[in-house]
């Protein structure tokens, strides 16, 4: 399988989105107690971090989409 320019840029985009939601997991763990128990400041931003990434999914989708349709 050959892999173009168009579906490296897929993968770079998604691999970045991933990297970020994953260092928002750590910061988060890290800034609420570590290995300790999640306060509820804790979980109130772990639930914005899910919210955004889901967010950030979809307009990275819709860009993907759109930067594919033009000529």
């Amino acid at each position: 399988m050959e892999i173009d320019a168009e579906l490296r840029r897929q993968i770079t985009v998604s691999l970045a989105a991933a990297a970020v939601f994953t260092v928002g997991l750590v910061g988060i763990g890290v800034t609420f107690g570590g290995s300790t128990v999640l306060p509820e400041a804790g979980a109130i931003a772990l639930i914005g971090l899910l919210a955004g990434f889901v967010l950030l999914m979809a307009g990275i989708g819709t860009y993907l989409m759109r930067a594919k349709e033009e000529p």
